[in-house]
């Protein structure tokens, strides 16, 4: 039970820091800031994976460059 509860106080963290950082990441310095945010929602969400760490990155810097153009 306590191994459920850490995965859902994980993923509410992961949440709140992808609405505290996805603001900025429609701002200026789209692609560093899009990494930045999407490098810590994937390595909250995988737990730490150093796979999800990246594809996080990856995934929010296209984003963060798509949307911003920078």
């Amino acid at each position: 039970m306590e191994h459920i509860m850490s995965q859902r106080h994980g993923r509410r963290f992961a949440i709140a820091g992808l609405i505290v950082l996805l603001p900025l990441a429609l701002v200026g310095c789209g692609t560093a800031v899009g990494a930045g945010a999407g490098g810590y929602a994937g390595n909250r969400l995988t737990h730490g994976s150093a796979v999800g760490t990246v594809g996080g990155a990856v995934a929010g810097g296209v984003l963060g460059h798509v949307l911003t153009g920078e």
